[in-house]
């Protein structure tokens, strides 16, 4: 027994979203760097070498998602969805790469910290926390991992500016130039641990583990609630992308049931399934005594 769910997650919606994601974050690392370069601030030039890594995440990130609304053919049966789980794998090791580029950048600069044009400062930070948290904005509509992981990027580059606000207000009134470092470095911290959490995640998606144990216990009690159904093995629940889930099992029946049995209980499977929004189900009924072929 196999059915299909043909419900669409909006991805033409999702592709806009990352789409003007993208153009929003190579316009502005391109204001960043002139502006660091005319404020003579080495924080602003790190983050504008950090948003330059995150453009090209978030780029190729926009085409693994074009590439996953594929259609399925007899080569890649289940369509191409994986390929936006892969872009988000992607995504979370260029962040991390790149958190780890900001502190290598941050750290120096608490033994030698160098005072910058101030106001040159407040005016981006300003611009950037606007653009960024617009971008933001925009991507949390989603709900695929690759937008979070995307997410995750820009809400990094908010708290970045938002730590370079803080730090041009204060020093515009006392002699601290230490605290733009110590802020960077905190705030850089504080992502770079939620990404790893993300990062746990998509790997085991990528792994195919069970995206929810809850849902799967909850799925395995539904087919066994039903007094044809003796026995379930052969459960495999896993996930496509982080949002279309799948499921395949053998369910053994308790009794040899004619052909007019077999299609109401099909039916009744199929609405109790319903519920748990699965985008592939495939079922096999096992008659009492049948051996299975996949013991």
């Amino acid at each position: 027994m196999h059915s299909h769910n043909h419900s669409h997650h909006h991805s033409h919606d999702k592709n806009e979203r990352i789409g003007w994601t993208f153009f929003l974050n190579v316009t502005f690392t391109i204001i960043e760097f002139i502006g660091g370069w005319l404020t003579n601030s080495t924080a602003i030039m790190a983050d504008a070498v950090h948003d330059l890594g995150d453009s090209i995440s978030i780029g190729f990130a926009w085409l693994m998602s074009h590439f996953s609304d594929k259609q399925a053919s007899s080569t890649y049966s289940y369509g191409y969805k994986r390929l936006s789980l892969f872009g988000a794998l992607i995504n979370s090791v260029v962040l991390i790469a790149g958190s780890i580029f900001i502190l290598v950048e941050a750290i120096p600069r608490l033994l030698n910290p160098e005072m910058p044009m101030v106001e040159g400062m407040l005016g981006l930070a300003l611009l950037g926390v606007s653009v960024n948290g617009y971008a933001v904005y925009k991507l949390k509509a989603g709900t695929t991992l690759n937008e979070k992981v995307l997410t995750w990027h820009l809400l990094e580059d908010v708290l970045g500016w938002v730590a370079v606000l803080i730090v041009s207000i204060i020093l515009m009134f006392v002699d601290w130039p230490i605290l733009d470092p110590l802020l960077s470095i905190a705030f850089t911290l504080f992502i770079l641990f939620n990404v790893l959490k993300n990062l746990r995640s998509t790997l085991a998606l990528f792994l195919q583990a069970s995206p929810d144990k809850e849902t799967q216990a909850k799925i395995t009690e539904a087919l066994l609630s039903k007094p044809e159904v003796r026995e379930v093995h052969h459960l495999h629940y896993w996930s496509l992308d982080g949002e279309s889930h799948v499921l395949t099992v053998h369910l053994v029946l308790s009794a040899l049931y004619d052909v007019p049995k077999l299609q109401s209980l099909k039916q009744v499977i199929s609405e109790d399934l319903s519920s748990f929004d699965l985008s592939h189900t495939t079922i096999e009924f096992e008659f009492p005594n049948e051996i299975c072929r996949d013991a």
